[in-house]
């Protein structure tokens, strides 16, 4: 069993790996180009018509991945602060939300670290990247992204063409104009992937977090008031956030 003075060895150093690693996180979501991605092929009207090269450009950032690496990166800052906080303090409360017990009595200096912590959990929910609402997007299992409906468009070609202003006669020869239309040759097909998430969704999560926050106030403000007892907090808070436990 752990003593005290262990855990609060290692303890800065965690808390400093998990702030650089959710910084990294945050900075990788902000990049719109790793985020998107494209398939864009043609095919000519005819079996002969000239070929063009296809574009692919696959997602490089998956926003569901990184919220679970966020996930695991936070879970043993969360849990070895609870375990300094249980030999640290006897003042306790139960963190409740909608009337159900989410965490039982935790430490009062958990809460309070778990209010900071919550404060920029919510700051990285928020910019959370989101579908783009003018296209219809749904999920793509084989891209494991979100996908739009293909959507088509003519390729075209400048034609010469020419008309006869005035035939030939016996003295003078015809007289002919030229002019340049526009021939459709064959058509883009274009279908758009991103690894962001519907507004929805994230808006969820947010009111989850937001919800959490208050909890916690709650819970700080009614507390009643050294081997360590290892505790694990992680899995219930960001099962309640994300919505990988009921």
């Amino acid at each position: 069993m752990p003593r005290l003075n262990q855990i609060v060895a290692v303890e800065k150093g965690t808390k400093t790996r998990a702030q650089r690693d959710l910084t990294d996180t945050h900075h990788a979501l902000q990049k719109q180009v790793l985020l998107s991605g494209i398939s864009r092929s043609y095919t000519p009207d005819a079996e002969d018509g000239e070929q063009f090269p296809s574009e692919t450009s696959r997602v490089q950032v998956r926003t569901k991945e990184l919220i679970k690496r966020t996930e695991q990166v936070l879970a043993e800052l969360f849990d070895i602060t609870a375990t300094k906080d249980e030999a640290n303090c006897s003042a306790r409360a139960d963190v409740v939300v909608d009337g159900k017990v989410l965490l039982k009595q935790v430490p009062v200096t958990t809460l309070l670290f778990m209010e900071k912590q919550l404060v920029d959990l919510h700051t990285f929910v928020k910019k959370l990247p989101v579908l783009d609402p003018a296209e219809s997007w749904k999920f793509d299992p084989s891209q494991d992204c979100y996908a739009t409906e293909p959507s088509f468009s003519a390729k075209t070609r400048k034609t010469p063409r020419a008309f006869v202003k005035a035939p030939a006669t016996d003295k003078h020869p015809a007289q002919v104009d030229t002019y340049t239309e526009e021939v459709k040759i064959g058509q883009w097909k274009v279908v758009k992937y991103s690894g962001a998430l519907p507004q929805k969704e994230v808006n969820d999560i947010l009111e989850k977090v937001e919800r959490l926050q208050k909890a916690v106030k709650f819970a700080r403000e009614e507390a009643n008031n050294t081997e360590v007892t290892t505790k694990s907090i992680a899995k219930e808070l960001f099962g309640f956030v994300f919505g990988t436990t009921n």
